[in-house]
């Protein structure tokens, strides 16, 4: 993903599903690299990475480290905190629709 506003302006939609996400199931970052790039947003890991290190950092999300075939992978959950801020996210994203889509 480009470092300009566009990148910018979209961050904001990719922490919102990353969120949604790992609320429903943990999830790792392979996987959230496809899942992301099924809705349009091209992340490589070098960006992908900060992000959900910064989720963590702000208690949005927490890592737990698993094996899998002997390799080390970190699934990520939402935390309390993290289902506030979805749960908020959400209401002013329905608030934004019915404003814009008018």
């Amino acid at each position: 993903m480009k470092h300009d506003l566009t990148h910018e302006f979209f961050l904001g939609f990719i922490k919102i599903h990353i969120l949604h996400h790992a609320a429903e199931q943990p999830v790792y970052g392979l996987w959230l690299i496809e899942e992301l790039d099924r809705h349009g947003y091209k992340l490589s890991p070098g960006t992908l990475y900060p992000v959900l290190h910064s989720l963590e950092k702000e208690n949005y999300l927490q890592c737990q480290q698993k094996v899998i075939d002997g390799k080390i992978r970190k699934y990520y959950r939402t935390t309390a905190k993290g289902q506030q801020m979805l749960g908020e996210a959400k209401a002013r994203i329905k608030e934004l629709i019915e404003e814009v889509m008018k």
